[in-house]
């Protein structure tokens, strides 16, 4: 399994009337836990679309159970519970309130597609050897 942790900091502009977080934003906040975990095994989301592969969102799944509220210190927690084997790949999220209370959970599917055909393809090899270090045979 590999997890990674990124800290975000809720801002005015994302809640709404009540300090509450805006329930779209969760989707700003799994993708900057999604860019961030691929940067901690050391890959920038940009180099992966310079080597031709993209990876659109194709699916997404969101539980809100407690509100995140203005100026909270979030953090998103990104799991990968598999290693991926075709061409998507499912990152699962947590979100956490700075008491260490859980907040939001949700999973994010996407696919490896090359960016000039848009047909599917693998995870870029590099990746995958990367990402194996973490789910032993």
């Amino acid at each position: 399994m590999y997890s990674s942790e990124t800290q975000i900091r809720v801002r005015y502009a994302e809640t709404d009337q009540m300090g509450v977080v805006y329930y779209g934003n969760y989707a700003q906040y799994y993708e900057v836990g999604r860019v961030e975990a691929i940067r901690q095994l050391g890959f920038a989301y940009a180099e992966l679309e310079r080597t031709g592969v993209i990876m659109p969102v194709v699916e997404m799944h969101c539980k809100y159970l407690r509100p995140a509220l203005y100026d909270n210190l979030l953090t998103v927690k990104t799991i990968l519970k598999e290693l991926p084997l075709h061409h998507k790949i499912e990152f699962h999220q947590e979100v956490y309130n700075e008491q260490g209370n859980l907040l939001n959970t949700g999973k994010v599917v996407l696919y490896f597609l090359e960016a000039k055909t848009m047909q599917r393809t693998v995870m870029p090899a590099a990746m995958k050897e990367r990402l194996a270090e973490f789910f032993p045979a």
